[in-house]
């Protein structure tokens, strides 16, 4: 392996529980802070590390009603260790008995490949956010997929150049989604689609891609091995591909995206002041103690009466990029939906917000 592919292992990891979980990763990993606070793991989950990992390396993820532990590179030990000290997962309105885990542990992942592969994705992949979703929203319909092809390599290049892979290739893509309709995510009103992919690149099973990873969304499969286990093996192993992968060479509909293409992702400024606003258990706030001493006098005023402008012009222009875009609801009516600014993913790996209940 070339310094500029380096080995890069993954685990995953499948809990076995004595009944099935019917909660969703945030919950998860709210009783995993709770009930194990001084495991190595958590500040893997709780956000202590957002501004030295972009790419989460151990997602939590629900699966059939089963809780799956998935670590990559940095993540890996932690999690190896911290499955074997499950014993209970207690939620106050139930409590489960983990019996047994399984694991899986694979090297060389995250690295090109001589041949395209197949994947599935197993949750929705949200693949638009505001930005990218007014300028689909433009696009006819024989330019959609090519965009989408376009922003999954976006996705897999971003990865690889978190976990320090440098590509002197291009990333091949080619989507195959069930409607070129994007449906709706929660209150971000983000663009999820349902299907699969090809690319020339090997991906570590049951990672996310796109938006939303943390909260479970864009979880794939790869297709073209039988032998992992699966969350639903017999259904999965009818779609894996018999026979070899597609030659590179072979084309159509494939688009190709360079990694100069693609801007590394700078850490923004706004992660380390939240990350002084909390410690490490999440713990609030000396920022705003700063703010009620000159509430009384005419420079906090005037500080506060700015603050207030300066947000609701953010507001705005954020509704503006997102605009609306069609979306598809389930019984297969084209609607169209206005995207609301609402919360995003960055507040979400604090203790605090863990404790709440979160519907999909």
């Amino acid at each position: 392996m070339s310094d500029s592919i380096p080995d890069i292992k993954s685990v995953v990891v499948r809990v076995i529980t004595n009944k099935p979980v019917r909660k969703t990763p945030y919950q998860v990993k709210g009783v995993f802070m709770r009930q194990y606070p001084d495991e190595e793991i958590i500040p893997m989950l709780d956000g202590s590390y957002r501004d030295r990992f972009l790419y989460p390396r151990v997602q939590v993820k629900i699966l059939n009603e089963q809780i799956y532990l998935i670590g990559t590179k940095e993540g890996v030990d932690s999690v190896m260790e911290f499955h074997k000290k499950l014993e209970t997962l207690n939620f106050g309105n139930i409590t489960f008995q983990v019996q047994d885990c399984e694991v899986e542990v694979s090297s060389n992942q995250i690295i090109p490949s001589e041949k395209l592969l197949r994947y599935k994705f197993l949750t929705p992949w949200v693949a638009l956010n505001h930005m990218t979703g007014g300028k689909y929203k433009f696009l006819t319909n024989q330019k959609k997929p090519s965009y989408l092809n376009k922003l999954l390599g976006q996705n897999i290049i971003f990865l690889a150049n978190e976990v320090g892979v440098v590509l002197d290739k291009d990333i091949l893509t080619k989507v195959k989604v069930s409607s070129l309709f994007p449906k709706p995510v929660d209150e971000n009103k983000w663009g999820a689609f349902v299907g699969e992919f090809k690319t020339n690149f090997i991906l570590p099973n049951y990672i996310g891609l796109g938006n939303g990873i943390t909260r479970g969304f864009g979880t794939i499969y790869g297709m073209f091995n039988s032998e992992t286990f699966s969350y639903d093996e017999e259904e999965l192993k009818k779609d894996v591909d018999e026979d070899e992968p597609d030659i590179l060479e072979d084309k159509d509909g494939v688009d190709s995206i360079s990694a100069s293409d693609v801007p590394k992702p700078r850490r923004k400024r706004h992660v380390k002041t939240k990350k002084k606003k909390f410690d490490s258990k999440g713990k609030q706030r000396k920022p705003h103690q700063k703010k009620k001493k000159f509430s009384n006098n005419n420079q906090g005023m005037s500080k506060g009466h700015h603050h207030n402008k300066k947000n609701r012009k953010i507001s705005k222009h954020r509704h503006l990029i997102s605009d609306d875009f069609d979306i598809e609801e389930d019984n297969g009516n084209v609607i169209n939906e206005s995207n609301d600014n609402k919360k995003d993913d960055q507040r979400f790996n604090t203790e605090k917000h863990h404790k709440k209940q979160h519907k999909f």
